[in-house]
C-alpha cells in the first residue's frame, strides 16, 4: 500500500468517477464539522457556561477574544504543515484536537472547581485562564486548521472547475452554518451544555476515522490529474481563460507577501471577518440603539444569507471565466453598502442597505477566500499562503467584539463605526487599483 493510501481501504485511482468529487463532498463536510470551533458554534453555550463558571459576560468574552488572538499566531505554521504533510494528516490531527478540546470544555466547571480547591482560592482568574486555554484550542483546531486544510484540499483537486466546485461548497456551508444555532440550541436545551459538547466530541472522533479513509492530498499522488481529464480540460478553455488561469510559476509565502494582491485581497477578507463578527456579536444592542426591537435584529441574517448564496453561486461559476479583480471591487462596494447601512441604521432605508451590503460582501468573500490563492500563487505553497490569510481572518474576528463595544462606549453610537469602516474600505479601493494577478508579471 502506498503512503498516500496508508490506513485507508479507498484507492482514488480505482474510482469510477473523478475522485475530486468525493474530495469536494467530504472536504465540505470537514468545514461543516469545524462548527464547534466557530463563533456560531460557541455562542449557544455562552450563557450556561459563563454562569456555571461564575464569569461575567465581559470576562467570558475577553477569554474568548484572547484565546482567539493567540490561536491566530500559530495558523501560519499550520499552513506550512499542510504543505509538508498534506491535508489528510493535518486535518485528521486537527479533528482529534477539536474533539479533545470540546470534551474538555464539557468538563470546564469540574476542572475549575478542582483547580480552585487545589490552590485553595476562589479567584475568577482560574476559570478565566481555563477558558482562555480551551478557547485557544478549539479556535486553533476548528476555525483555523480544520477549516483551512479542508478548503485547501478541495482547491488542490480542481483548476478549470475550481469556481464551480467552490459554488457547491459555499451553498452547502451557508445552509449548514445558518442552521447550526437551531439544532445546537435544541441539543443544549434538551441534553444540557455538558452533554451537548460530549456528543459533538464523539461525533468528531467518528468523523476523524471517515476523514482518514477519504481525505487525500493531491490528485498527482494517485496518478490522477487536476480536474480529472487534463487533455479535455485544456482544450475546453477559452483563450481568455488560458490567459488568466495559466500558472507561470508557484510563489512561496515570502514572495506572495511582496505582492500588492496578497495584501489587498487579504486585508479585505479580514475586514469582512471583522465587520460580520462585530455585527453578529452586538446585533441586538446595535438595533436597539437605533430604536428597533430584538426580533428585527435576529431576522437580519436570513435575507442577508439569501443574498449571499445567490451572489456566491453565480460568481463562483463565473470565476472560472472572469478575472478576480472585478470581484474585489464588487466586494468593496458591498462593504461600503454595509457600512453606509450601519451609519444610517436609524433611517427607514438603513436596514435594507445593511442587509444587501453584508449579503453581497459575504457572497464575494466565499469566492475570493478560496479561489484567489491557488490562482495567484499556485498549489505548491498553498497551505502557508492560505494559512497566513486565515490568521488575518481569525485575528479580525477576535478583535471585532471588543472594538465594536469600545467604539460604542467611546463614541456613543455604533453608527460611527460604519463611518470608520467606510474610510478603511476607501483606502483599500485605491490601493487595489494595481492589485493585479501576480502571475501576469511572473517570469
Amino acid at each position: 500500500m502506498s503512503s498516500a493510501n496508508r490506513f485507508s481501504l479507498i484507492d482514488p485511482a480505482r474510482s469510477r468517477v473523478y475522485y475530486g468529487y468525493v474530495i469536494l463532498f467530504i472536504g465540505t463536510l470537514g468545514v461543516w464539522c469545524s462548527i464547534p470551533g466557530q463563533t456560531i458554534g460557541v455562542s449557544v453555550f455562552t450563557d450556561p457556561v459563563m454562569n456555571a463558571l461564575g464569569l461575567s459576560r465581559d470576562q467570558f468574552s475577553n477569554a474568548y477574544a484572547l484565546g482567539t488572538i493567540c490561536s491566530s499566531f500559530f495558523i501560519t505554521r499550520a499552513g506550512r504543515w499542510f504543505d509538508r504533510f498534506g491535508a489528510r494528516l493535518v486535518a485528521f490531527l486537527a479533528t482529534l484536537m477539536l474533539a479533545v478540546s470540546v470534551f474538555l470544555c464539557s468538563q470546564a466547571a469540574f476542572m475549575s472547581s478542582f483547580i480552585k480547591q487545589l490552590l485553595n482560592t476562589e479567584t475568577v482568574a482560574v476559570p478565566f485562564a481555563l477558558m482562555l486555554v480551551l478557547f485557544f484550542m478549539i479556535r486553533f483546531s476548528g476555525q483555523g486548521v480544520l477549516t483551512m486544510s479542508s478548503r485547501n484540499m478541495i482547491m488542490m483537486w480542481f483548476d478549470k472547475n475550481r469556481g464551480k466546485a467552490n459554488a457547491f461548497t459555499s451553498v452547502a456551508l451557508s445552509f449548514g452554518f445558518s442552521s447550526a444555532p437551531l439544532w445546537l440550541n435544541e441539543l443544549v436545551e434538551g441534553q444540557g451544555w455538558q452533554r451537548a459538547w460530549q456528543y459533538m466530541a464523539a461525533g468528531l472522533v467518528l468523523f476523524s476515522l471517515v476523514l482518514l479513509q477519504l481525505y487525500r492530498n493531491r490528485p498527482e499522488d494517485h496518478g490522477l490529474q487536476v480536474d480529472g481529464t487534463p487533455s479535455e480540460a485544456a482544450s475546453s478553455k477559452t483563450k481568455t481563460q488560458r490567459d488568466f488561469l495559466e500558472l507561470k510559476r508557484p510563489f512561496t509565502l515570502e514572495e506572495a507577501k511582496r505582492t500588492r494582491a496578497f495584501w489587498m485581497y487579504g486585508l479585505l477578507l479580514a475586514f469582512h471577518s471583522f465587520f460580520i463578527t462585530g455585527l453578529t456579536f452586538h446585533v441586538v444592542s446595535i438595533f436597539e440603539s437605533a430604536g428597533y426591537e430584538k426580533s428585527l435584529a435576529i431576522s437580519l441574517f436570513l435575507p442577508a444569507s439569501v443574498v449571499s448564496v445567490c451572489f456566491s453561486t453565480l460568481f463562483n461559476f463565473l470565476s472560472d471565466y472572469l478575472r478576480l479583480k472585478g470581484f474585489l471591487f464588487a466586494m468593496i462596494a458591498g462593504g461600503l453598502m454595509g457600512s453606509t447601512g450601519l451609519f444610517y441604521l436609524h433611517t427607514p432605508w438603513g436596514v435594507p442597505i445593511l442587509t444587501v451590503g453584508i449579503g453581497i460582501m459575504g457572497g464575494f468573500f466565499a469566492v475570493l477566500n478560496s479561489v484567489s490563492w491557488p490562482r495567484f500563487f499556485g498549489r505548491k505553497h498553498l497551505g502557508a499562503i492560505a494559512g497566513k490569510v486565515t490568521s488575518f481572518l481569525v485575528l479580525g474576528s477576535a478583535l471585532a467584539p471588543s472594538a465594536f463595544s469600545y467604539g460604542y462606549s467611546q463614541l456613543g453610537s455604533y453608527r460611527y463605526l460604519g463611518l470608520l469602516a467606510a474610510g478603511y474600505l476607501v483606502v483599500l479601493l485605491f490601493g487595489s487599483i494595481r492589485a493585479n494577478n501576480p502571475q501576469q508579471s511572473a517570469s
